[in-house]
């Protein structure tokens, strides 16, 4: 089969140095601002921090969407506004709903620092659909044991939203969605369904090809509608599936803020620079300000 025929778009990664480790951010572009709910897709890492070092994301507020935290490696403490206080490994999610408005910090956890800690994984922004935009704000930890993992001969997949392969999570969905990490081994296969509307998937780490097509590592592959393929790999690779129902309503995206309505977007900015906010307790000592101009914006 053709690319053409497998593929819409092809998002190249913004990548970030954030000293010691890096960012690659596929969405929003400025091709495309979603993919179903998603629309902030970021790889951190891998990476090893040097001793004592760590990660700090100070507290900082969101509106509008719900955050996803997946980790291949390491761990994070993440703390809010509601009094949330959870540390995450790999396997299990953070499903952070923000609504209203929530603010949150995510660091390493101080029994990694000495060692250095490692870090990889996937973080994600969901768009909360039309009539949901305004929920209250809340937070849902699923712990790795409770989350579904199927197999098929050659690849095993953790189904982290949405139905796979028969297997459904326990992750709250908003919206129509489809969020799976799926693991091929040497010489494995598995099959990508036209399950809904919009559909990509991402190269995280070794290799993979799609009904022949090499994938680049990276590299957010938007599926043509309806497309039905295999995915195969020489080696073994990582690949993430993401996707859902197409948002009927375009979603506006300036620094942490979502929403369908501008206005609600300059008066979480106005909020958040006046201090209006709620704290995240234990964690209120220091904040990320307002940027003048953000690096994730949506396009136009």
């Amino acid at each position: 089969m053709q690319r053409d025929d497998l593929i819409l778009q092809t998002l190249a990664p913004v990548t970030h140095d954030l000293g010691g480790f890096k960012v690659h951010r596929t969405l929003p572009h400025r091709d495309r601002t979603m993919v179903g709910p998603f629309l902030f897709f970021d790889q951190m890492g891998p990476a090893h921090l040097p001793p004592g070092d760590g990660v700090d994301v100070r507290p900082h507020p969101h509106i509008g969407l719900s955050t996803v935290t997946w980790l291949f490696e390491g761990a994070f403490r993440h703390r809010d506004s509601l009094g949330t206080d959870q540390r995450i490994t790999p396997g299990a999610v953070n499903l952070m709903t923000a609504g209203t408005g929530i603010v949150h910090s995510e660091r390493s956890p101080d029994d990694a620092r000495p060692a250095g800690p490692s870090l990889s994984g996937i973080q994600t922004w969901l768009a909360l659909p039309d009539g949901k935009e305004d929920v209250a704000p809340a937070f849902q930890h699923v712990a790795a044991p409770d989350m579904p993992v199927v197999e098929t001969p050659g690849a095993r997949a953790t189904v982290v939203m949405g139905t796979l392969w028969g297997a459904t999570s326990p992750v709250t969905a908003w919206a129509d969605t489809i969020y799976a990490d799926i693991l091929l081994e040497a010489g494995g296969a598995a099959p990508i369904d036209a399950s809904t509307d919009e559909r990509a998937i991402y190269l995280a780490a070794g290799d993979a090809s799609l009904d022949g097509l090499t994938l680049e590592p990276q590299r957010l592959y938007v599926l043509r509608p309806g497309t039905r393929a295999t995915l195969r790999s020489a080696a073994g690779g990582r690949v993430m599936l993401a996707g859902g129902a197409a948002f009927a309503t375009p979603r506006h995206v300036w620094w942490n803020f979502v929403h369908s309505d501008r206005e609600a977007i300059r008066e979480a900015r106005r909020a958040w620079k006046a201090g209006e906010f709620a704290t995240v307790p234990g964690d209120d000592a220091e904040r990320i300000d307002l940027p003048e101009a953000p690096k994730t914006v949506s396009y136009p």
